[in-house]
């Protein structure tokens, strides 16, 4: 079975979500389930088959989550000796350098991954470029534009 990535927020999310459809979620289904039964004919009940797909939504989803957390390989990066050297669950800071911009992205696991919130996915072609690399190196990722060259400046922690 293969281990799947991921830091410690994304499984305390994981572990919350998880959480949330258990305690919250399960017992509202079960309760919209049992409303629209008293209401008698099933067939013909759109309550029911509502509550009915919601719980196997809810039901597929907590099987999901629990298998990805049974194979999940937990990194915490901030208790790894910080180096320059760019790694799963560090915080890079690269220069584009056709462009001069700056941009600065978490490297997290698939599930992680939210580019609004700067964090790309381990096997994304920019983080797969990047993880070994080391501060002050250049490297190349292949665009939908054409090649694109970063700098590496900073690699944290966080």
């Amino acid at each position: 079975m293969n281990k799947i990535p991921m830091t410690a927020e994304g499984a305390e999310r994981l572990r919350q979500e998880l959480e949330r459809l258990k305690k919250v979620e399960r017992p509202r289904i079960v309760r919209a389930i049992a409303e629209a039964r008293a209401h008698g004919d099933l067939r013909e009940n759109a309550e029911y088959h509502a509550a009915r797909e919601q719980q196997s939504f809810v039901e597929g989803r907590i099987l999901e989550i629990e298998a990805k957390l049974s194979r999940a390989q937990i990194i915490d990066v901030r208790a790894i000796p910080p180096s320059d050297r760019v790694i799963f669950g560090c915080t890079v800071t690269i220069l584009n350098l056709a462009e001069d911009t700056r941009h600065t992205y978490k490297i997290v696991g698939d599930d992680e991954a939210d580019l609004k919130e700067a964090k790309i996915s381990y096997q994304s072609p920019l983080a797969r470029a990047l993880i070994g690399k080391e501060v002050g190196e250049v490297v190349r990722v292949a665009a939908p534009s054409g090649e694109v060259e970063y700098e590496i400046e900073r690699v944290e922690h966080l």
